[in-house]
């Protein structure tokens, strides 16, 4: 009686709900809840047939893949001398709390038995994917004695993510598109201060920068571009660009700034007795600096001869100090390139070392995509590699140990224009050496 009680009271909530939509929908969106863009038809259709679905399933899943645990033990003494050890028997299932639903699916909280550990449950990951019909399923550990499952029940990737000129999440932090959980992929430069970004030619590197550019451009943020490949991608922005180079010679001189500015910021900062520009007041603290690099690759290549190996070598080595000592005084590194190894030139591992966040688009060849990410984790590797060519802008992205796919935002060339007419921040220089091989204001050196 009270089960279906419970259907006849939702199914009625749930009409009058419809009924009455022109009412309610209005006055939320004034008090600004998004209420059109909330997944009603998953709520509503998808989350109680899936729910219910894991709920049934769970405890032979459970028992299949070896997560149920017997209270009983596995052995018994018979007689004086023998034992006899065979199966345990009333396998019990951990505890299920009840699913919880998300905007692309549900997440589940499950008790573990004392002495379980979430290796078994990382295992199963790809059954339980199976057994309850959704598109992914990703297994973490965030306290002791307790694992919680996402669930993802339809890809949110698929599709292109619209451009729009989304309102800043926070100084330095950009939204340039939405991860596989449904919610905006956020680069945080305050967090994760330097960014590393790979992929094929078509992969979508580019417009992740165009993403960071568009999302950046209405903060006070200084934005150096550093794009050898004629200026045809950073070029589009060079009205908010306060440093545009098209050369490995004039990236040399941006770069030798860059390093005498951060050298000017420390020194500041040791005046004030600050360990950081952060630390300094408002008024007092220098304009941030994101120095944009489009094709790493450009900047170490050679012909041959002994000035153009220098030329390469100082590059690698004025990245190196900026990601080394650039952090703390608001001067960000965020390279993109279709490799990072040290086959393109010297100090590229050291590099890579520094730039904490990963972005990995489709790569031709495992070696690319572990280059990237096989220092956060294997699987993601794999997932890198699974990138079809169809999926552009597509990527795996890894911080702190942690990944997920992502998809970045289009920028569209009216965004691009509006981006070209917003001026830059005055002065983001502290001092400009003697020579200056560049002019500001967005012009190419």
């Amino acid at each position: 009686m009270m089960p279906s009680l419970l259907v006849w009271i939702v199914g009625g909530l749930v009409l009058v709900g419809v009924a009455t939509r022109k009412w309610w929908e209005p006055r939320l969106e004034a008090r600004g809840v998004p209420v059109r863009r909330l997944p009603w038809r998953w709520w509503l259709a998808g989350y109680p047939g899936t729910a219910l679905r894991v709920l049934v399933t769970w405890r032979r899943l459970a028992y299949l893949n070896g997560l149920s645990v017997s209270m009983r033990p596995d052995r018994r003494v018979i007689g004086r001398d023998l034992v006899v050890q065979g199966t345990a028997l009333r396998p019990r299932p951990p505890r299920l709390l009840w699913p919880v639903p998300t905007k692309s699916g549900l997440r589940l909280r499950v008790l573990l038995h004392p002495g379980q550990t979430p290796a078994p449950y990382y295992q199963a990951a790809p059954a339980m994917e199976h057994a309850w019909h959704v598109y992914g399923v990703r297994v973490t550990s965030p306290r002791r004695g307790q694992v919680l499952i996402h669930v993802t029940a339809v890809d949110p990737l698929t599709g292109l993510v619209p451009s729009a000129l989304v309102p800043a999440h926070g100084f330095m932090a950009a939204d340039v598109g939405r991860n596989e959980d449904g919610e905006p992929w956020l680069i945080d430069l305050r967090r994760v201060p330097h960014w590393l970004i790979t992929g094929a030619t078509q992969s979508g590197k580019s417009s992740l920068l165009a993403a960071l550019v568009l999302a950046l451009a209405p903060q006070p943020v200084a934005l150096v571009g550093i794009d050898c490949k004629g200026g045809m991608e950073l070029g589009l922005f060079g009205g908010r660009l306060s440093v545009l180079t098209t050369s490995r010679t004039q990236a040399l001189g941006v770069l030798s700034g860059v390093v005498d500015e951060i050298q000017e910021r420390m020194r500041v900062c040791r005046a004030a007795g600050k360990r950081s520009i952060w630390d300094l007041p408002d008024a007092h603290r220098p304009v941030p600096l994101v120095v944009l690099v489009d094709e790493l690759a450009e900047l170490y290549l050679t012909d041959g001869s002994r000035a153009s190996r220098d030329e390469a070598e100082q590059c690698g080595t004025l990245l190196l100090r900026i990601a080394q000592l650039g952090a703390a005084l608001g001067v960000h590194l965020v390279i993109a390139g279709q490799r990072v190894g040290s086959d393109i030139g010297p100090r590229v591992t050291a590099l890579r070392a520094q730039l904490g966040g990963r972005v990995a688009h489709r790569a031709h060849d495992e070696a690319s995509a572990e280059m990237t990410l096989g220092d956060i984790n294997p699987d993601a590797v794999v997932t890198a590699q699974s990138i079809t060519e169809d999926e552009q802008g597509v990527a795996v992205i890894a911080t702190g140990g942690r990944w997920m796919r992502a998809r970045s935002r289009l920028v569209t060339p009216a965004d691009a224009a509006v981006i070209a007419r917003t001026k830059p921040p005055e002065d983001p220089f502290l001092i400009h050496p003697d020579p200056v091989p560049f002019q500001k204001g967005g012009a190419t050196a």
